[in-house]
């Protein structure tokens, strides 16, 4: 398994020079975290692309700002708003052609106990644009996000058994800590449709820090996935907040490649 990094590890720093910032630490691999519109503009995607290819560098996954809309996008009872935003999401699928990345990362709905919408009203929704992102050839993951309808394992496992082979899954191991969830059963929930880690640590009094800084058993992690045949990567994901030099992010880099048990 790969480890990389995700852009947002340096927010608010902009995209394009938090790229620069992880290149020159080394960091070959990457998600990233688009911020604003104006950085699905053809010509700033082609010259992130540029930046990778000269530097040999491969991006995973792409996180799109508009997250935190989704629930308004996707999951409402406006059908027109639905259709407009499967539009806005093919410019996500098309920037993820451009840089090579095949997952892109889907929070979903929140506030969803006051929603109006079903549980099976979202899978019908998710799957919608599980389908657009695969005639781009990109896996729409659904992330399991605090106060989330994804929250829950309980909701994760019912989505992989309804969708089955049509749906897939990003880990974040901070997110389901926060949601009072054990990482390890959220990760068994998704089962063979997780493609995708958000890799983080936590301690009791701090549910977001660097890998290899709190008591999260990475090893137990790790060996899991590997019996059940895991093909994604991983990317280190904690906020700007959670360290003060890049070099610590080397370290943790370094100490998730110790911890693992294959290549």
């Amino acid at each position: 398994m790969n480890i990389g990094i995700s852009t947002a590890c340096l927010y608010p720093m902009v995209t394009e020079d938090a790229l620069d910032q992880l290149l020159e630490k080394g960091f070959r691999l990457f998600e990233i975290f688009f911020n604003t519109f104006s950085e699905l503009d053809e010509k700033y995607v082609q010259e992130l692309s540029q930046k990778l290819t000269r530097a040999h560098a491969h991006t995973i996954s792409l996180h799109p700002f508009t997250s935190a809309f989704e629930a308004m996008l996707f999951f409402s009872d406006y059908p027109r708003r639905t259709q407009d935003g499967l539009e806005l999401y093919r410019k996500y699928f098309e920037t993820a052609n451009r840089i090579g990345a095949h997952i892109l990362v889907l929070h979903g709905q929140r506030n969803y106990q006051k929603s109006r919408i079903s549980p099976e009203q979202y899978l019908e929704s998710y799957h919608r644009l599980y389908c657009l992102g695969q005639e781009y050839g990109v896996t729409v993951a659904q992330e399991n996000v605090v106060l989330f309808r994804s929250e829950k394992a309980s909701f994760i496992q019912w989505m992989h058994d309804t969708l089955k082979d049509e749906c897939a899954f990003v880990l974040d191991i901070k997110q389901a800590v926060r949601a009072g969830e054990d990482p390890m059963e959220m990760c068994k929930a998704m089962g063979n449709r997780l493609v995708h880690l958000h890799l983080n640590d936590h301690l009791p009094q701090s549910d977001c820090l660097l890998p290899g800084k709190g008591n999260f058993d990475f090893v137990k992690l790790f060996d899991w996935l590997k019996t059940q045949g895991y093909q994604g990567d991983g990317v280190i994901e904690v906020y700007r907040d959670n360290y003060h030099a890049l070099s610590e992010l080397c370290d943790s880099h370094r100490f998730l490649l110790e911890n693992q048990h294959w290549k």
